[in-house]
């Protein structure tokens, strides 16, 4: 079959779920499991790669997969340059994702070595609003990792979650970026989930995330790039966008990537549809990828407009948005019933 046409698809893999951190907005448990071990991930590299051929040779897609290497804290691996250079190996485009804390030059040249195309550094805000969140002297500390990565020729992406706690500090976060010469600077929403199911009223009322996208999107900083991966946002940047090509998923890939364009694998192998959607799919354990990707039924409901509910089930932006399914999942949980295909509550673009 011949190739029709280019398809993104994102791979995210916590090595770890250690982290030297215990962040108050933090999605995840910090909860230990049983980690796969490298022999298990060639193994599980091998099945993706498989997966993709089949994917190229049955829908005519030529694939631009990526992966998102992370944690936990990823460093806390003592294997991950022997994972990243697996990767390498394999051509895939790798990027990790980071506290930033325990990067020295050292590391930051490692990464380059090993041809990690990105590395993506938490910062909440300035430095009292950041250690709040992430506790005292983090934020001098990935300060410094962050510039050991300039120094080392390794692009790098600030990163910082948006909520009650730090909304008031964006322009501060925007100027710093620029000063420290990042590439980029990216946001996502607050997930009231794992360490965070206990911020649910931090979360930024609909106008107010509108009203602080409309400022980021116009910030004019001189080689600093606003990029985002949350659909809603997304579709306030293009105005809902072209309707784009379907992929092995049988829908567009646009929006919200959980069950189109992506999967999350834990630590020990379970895999989910999004890192901040923890509904077990299967495990690379004992589950065979293609398969699970195929039949899963949580991955066919995140595909099917009908059983959306309210508001998102009948949005014309559906295709390419589909709003945030963790940010759904996780708010309908802290009202009594957890519903991954719940409105996402800060969608402004029906009100």
């Amino acid at each position: 079959m011949s190739i029709q046409h280019s398809f993104d698809f994102l791979i995210q893999w916590h090595l770890t779920e250690r982290c030297n951190l215990s962040c108050s907005h933090c999605y995840q448990t910090g909860r230990g499991s049983a980690e796969l071990s490298l022999a298990e991930i060639r193994d599980g590299l091998s099945e993706i790669e498989d997966m993709f051929t089949s994917w190229s040779d049955g829908y005519g897609v030529a694939l631009s997969p990526s992966f998102n290497i992370t944690g936990g804290e990823p460093l806390l691996r003592q294997d991950l340059p022997d994972v990243l250079a697996e990767l390498q190996r394999r051509h895939y485009a790798t990027f990790l994702l980071t506290n930033g804390v325990m990067i020295d030059r050292g590391r930051a040249r490692q990464l380059s070595d090993l041809g990690v195309k990105g590395v993506q550094v938490s910062i909440e805000g300035c430095e009292d609003v950041h250690d709040s969140i992430r506790g005292p002297g983090n934020f001098s500390r990935a300060a410094d990792g962050v510039e050991h990565l300039l120094d080392a020729g390794v692009p790098v992406t600030l990163n910082v979650t948006l909520s009650r706690l730090n909304s008031r500090s964006m322009k501060k976060v925007v100027l710093f970026a620029s000063h420290l010469g990042v590439q980029r600077m990216g946001f996502s929403r607050l997930v009231p989930a794992g360490r965070g199911s206990t911020l649910v009223l931090e979360m930024l009322p609909a106008d107010e995330v509108r009203k602080l996208y409309g400022e980021l999107f116009s910030s004019e900083i001189r080689n600093l790039e606003i990029v985002t991966g949350d659909p809603v946002a997304g579709q306030m940047r293009n105005g809902g966008g072209k309707r784009k090509k379907k992929g092995p998923s049988g829908i567009p890939a646009g929006g919200c990537s959980a069950g189109v364009a992506g999967l999350t694998f834990l630590a020990d192998g379970t895999i989910v549809p999004c890192r901040r959607l923890p509904i077990p799919i299967g495990n690379l354990r004992t589950d065979a990828l293609r398969e699970v990707w195929a039949s899963s039924p949580v991955l066919d409901a995140l595909r099917d407009k009908s059983r959306y509910r309210g508001m998102c089930g009948s949005c014309e932006r559906w295709e390419n948005c589909r709003g945030c399914r963790a940010i759904a999942y996780a708010y309908s949980a802290s009202c009594g019933e957890a519903d991954f295909l719940a409105d996402d509550p800060q969608c402004f673009l029906t009100a």
